[in-house]
This record gives C-alpha cells, structure tokens and sequence, in this order.
C-alpha cells in the first residue's frame, strides 16, 4: 500500500484504516487468473455513433492540438510523462484523455467527477474541454502520496487559470465519493482512475451509476488489471460499453499489450425510466 508512517496513521487514523483494508483485498485479487478483455479496434467510431457526434471528429484534431503542449509543459518541470512516471501510476494516455476530451465536447456535461489525480494530465484536458464548452465543473477526489517529493508534483499539469471549474478533495474515493455525489445529486460524467482492484473498481461505478442521469458515461482507465469493468457490464446489460487500447508515451511492459486498456459505458434509456 501506500505506506502511511505513524505519524499518518495519528493524523487520521479512519484514512489509514480504509486505505489499508482497499490495498489489503487488492492484494488478495491477485491470486485470480487476469480477465481475458478483448479490445474494439473501432472503439472511438463506435463511441462517437453511440454519442450521434460526426466521424471524423473535430474535437479529435482539437485534442491533437494541445496534447504535445502539455506533454512539453511537464517535461519542462523535469518530469517524464507515461507509464510509472508517478511513483508506480501511469499518466493519462492519449487514448484515455482522448475519449473523455470528445466525450466532454460533444455531450457537454455540466457536473464531471473523477478520482485519481496524479500529475493531472487527465484533469487538465478535462478543465479545457470545460472551458472549450463554456460551461461545467470538475470535481476530483485523489488520495495523495505520503513522500513529499511526490506530493509536490501532484496536479503539475493542470497549471493556471482553472480555479474556478476545479474542486479538488484529497482523501480515498470510498471515504469521499458517497458524499460528494450526495451533494451534487447527480453526476453527468465519472472516470475511474484511482486503485484498480475489482472491489475498488466496483464500489466507485456502481455509487457512480447511481448518480448519473441518462446520457452521462463512465470512463475505466486500466481496464484489463481487473475483473470489475467485466463484472459492471455484466450487471447492467443492454448499455453500451467498449473498450480501447491505451496509447502510452512509451511502452508498459507490465501489461499483457505493453499499452493496457480503458472502457467506455454510455448511460441509455431504460424500458422502466
């Protein structure tokens, strides 16, 4: 786990006791054979059809635009952006931000949550696919690291000028998420890139799912670490999901690809809403 040092575990000893239990069952999942995902090699059409948004994409090229600005942005600060470039955790990939930059633009949700931060390059793309829209507010909720080197570079990418659309909760999403989405009532987009172990996994989207409106969507970063992408959609069959493969600055060689994988499940219209 995170390793908390006393000092942590007297400053808030109910964090420390649920982020132990959190990496206590991910460790125990590791004993099960990995989840066979196989990935849409048309996930981002297929998205986009599901979304009724025109293919090709000009959200798309917009994105290509600002993603070797903000990649040059954090090398600047002597950090190398990809896999494991934050303590053991991957920056966003440009498949990832990609989906939930194209999903901002054309579903224009007004209430965006996500947990896991990092460095923010997931955050920072959705603040200025936001601001692009003119309209909503990101709230995210990231359990930070111990190690005050690594605390220090938390966010680096997301820069100036978003204080207004970012609200930023530090604490493990089972210790924050409930309330949050007790507040806000209802959620139009949610992305999943904290601890990924199934019962992390499941406990976020399934609160998540309950919050959104019709048309909102889940985006499940690093899908094929765990069963609970697998096991959501099973449970809620008839809405539409696919999965993409990751698009890493360089390659992961801890995944079965070298690149990993996220879903995408788009909230529909049910018989009895």
């Amino acid at each position: 786990m995170l390793g908390f040092p006393v000092r942590e575990f007297l400053r808030d000893p109910i964090q420390f006791w649920r982020t132990s239990q959190d990496y206590s069952a991910a460790k125990h999942e590791e004993s099960r054979p990995p989840c066979q995902y196989v990935p849409d090699n048309d996930w981002e059409q297929r998205m986009h059809a599901s979304l009724g948004a025109p293919w090709p994409c000009e959200a798309a090229a917009e994105f290509w635009a600002l993603w070797p600005v903000v990649i040059k942005e954090l090398e600047a600060k002597g950090i190398r952006p990809g896999p494991e470039s934050f303590q053991w955790w991957n920056d966003g990939d440009a498949g990832l931000v990609r989906a939930v930059w194209c999903l901002i633009r054309h579903s224009k949700p007004k209430k965006v949550v996500e947990t896991g931060v990092a460095h923010g390059v997931t955050s920072r793309f959705v603040l200025e696919a936001l601001k692009a829209n003119g309209e909503g507010h990101l709230w995210s909720i990231d359990l930070q690291p111990n190690d005050t080197f690594w605390r220090a570079q938390v966010g680096a990418a997301v820069g100036d000028g978003h204080k207004d659309r970012w609200s930023y909760i530090q604490g493990s999403s089972r210790r924050r998420l409930p309330g949050l989405l007790s507040r806000l009532a209802q959620i139009d987009l949610f992305i999943h890139d904290s601890l990924h172990s199934e019962r992390n996994v499941r406990f976020e989207l399934d609160r998540a799912w309950a919050a959104m409106g019709v048309n909102g969507a889940l985006v499940v970063d690093d899908v094929d670490v765990n069963w609970g992408f697998q096991s959501f959609t099973q449970s809620f069959p008839g809405q539409r999901s696919m999965i993409g493969e990751a698009e890493p600055l360089h390659p992961d060689v801890r995944r079965f690809n070298k690149k990993g994988l996220f879903g995408v499940i788009l909230k529909q219209p049910t018989a009895d809403a």
